[in-house]
């Protein structure tokens, strides 16, 4: 079983990265705080300034992943060492890629995760807060969402699916605010927007999505796989397609229902945010912090996997997933099993 190591985020903006013998070192003017590369799984590095070209290819070397994102949150580039696996699997994701029958049989089963794993989100939210919320109105989006996802396993061409899965997204989201139960004025949720997001709740949202597709991405590449080769998800230029299509199953678990949590919790607040002068809403320095602690808790929070039935925390569950999915372009799987929460 993989071990779950230690994830750095470096949040000053002014901070440099560089490498030191087996360390990675934080430069930010007369302070020098240094870290064992060898207890880390990822680095995170919200500065402008970037990371020497030693620590990045020391990095590639232990495959440690190393991402660069603007201040504000927003993604720049990663930093891939070498291809782990064997090339015979990375030709199959490709075949299976290029056929859009393959791509949808293979597809259908993230969006079912998704659909299954967003009812139980709302079931959940009834069961616990039935005199909080409309229960009436939860219930009928998450008897929507049932449909939905009996729909989705006869669906045959990739067009028809992410018509569903819109269709399911918008039933999902339009029942989401029920499910805020604190400071509901100020984290008033009446959609996704994002590029930019509009509002705090969509600010959360946004970013917390970017740090779990990063460790989709790496788990991918753990297992030998291109995560910029998807199935649900086609093929852009620096668009890592396929770790969007795995972490469509794990964005109602790991990220709406972490940041529901952060805010029922009253762990996030109101003034942890910046208004920009274009509408758009994002955290600032402190709420990022506030939101990357929190998420280290939540990774390492056990769980019993639904299919393994081994205990694991939340952190590898990506891992475990990239894995199956391996398995299953490799021909040792009859299908890809999605992660069903519930």
């Amino acid at each position: 079983m993989k071990k779950l190591l230690n994830t750095l985020y470096v949040l000053s903006e002014d901070a440099y990265l560089s490498l030191e013998g087996e360390n990675v070192i934080v430069q930010r003017e007369e302070d020098r705080p240094r870290f064992p590369l060898h207890t880390l799984e990822d680095i995170l590095c919200f500065s402008y300034k970037g990371a020497s070209p030693a620590l990045m290819g020391k990095c590639a070397d232990m495959n440690i992943g190393l991402s660069f994102f603007t201040p504000n949150g927003r993604f720049l580039a990663r930093s891939c060492g070498k291809s782990h696996g064997n090339v015979l699997l990375r030709k199959e994701q490709y075949r299976s890629s290029d056929d859009r029958f393959i791509s949808c049989r293979i597809a259908r089963n993230f969006i079912a995760g998704k659909i299954y794993n967003s009812k139980w989100v709302l079931e959940r939210a009834t069961r616990d807060h039935a005199l909080r919320i409309d229960v009436e109105h939860v219930k009928r989006a998450s008897s929507l969402l049932h449909n939905s996802q009996a729909l989705v396993a006869e669906c045959e061409t990739l067009e028809s699916l992410l018509g569903l899965e819109g269709e399911s997204s918008a039933v999902y989201f339009g029942a989401l605010n029920e499910l805020i139960l604190q400071n509901k004025e100020a984290f008033i949720f009446n959609g996704r927007s994002r590029r930019p997001p509009l509002d705090r709740f969509n600010a959360m949202l946004s970013f917390v999505y970017t740090l779990l597709a990063h460790q989709c991405a790496s788990a991918l590449e753990g297992v030998g796989l291109d995560s910029y080769v998807g199935f649900l998800h086609r093929d852009r230029a620096g668009r890592t397609s396929l770790a969007l299509d795995l972490m469509e199953e794990l964005r109602p678990i790991l990220g709406d229902r972490f940041v529901l949590s952060l805010i029922n919790n009253r762990l996030i607040q109101p003034e942890y945010f910046d208004l920009q002068e274009n509408g758009a809403v994002l955290l600032n320095d402190t709420g990022r912090k506030i939101v990357l602690s929190a998420w280290q808790e939540r990774k390492r929070e056990q769980l019993t996997h639904p299919y393994l039935e081994e205990k694991m925390p939340w952190g590898l569950v990506p891992h475990i997933q990239a894995l199956l999915l391996s398995r299953y372009l490799r021909g040792d799987m009859d299908a890809y099993t999605p992660f069903l929460w519930k």
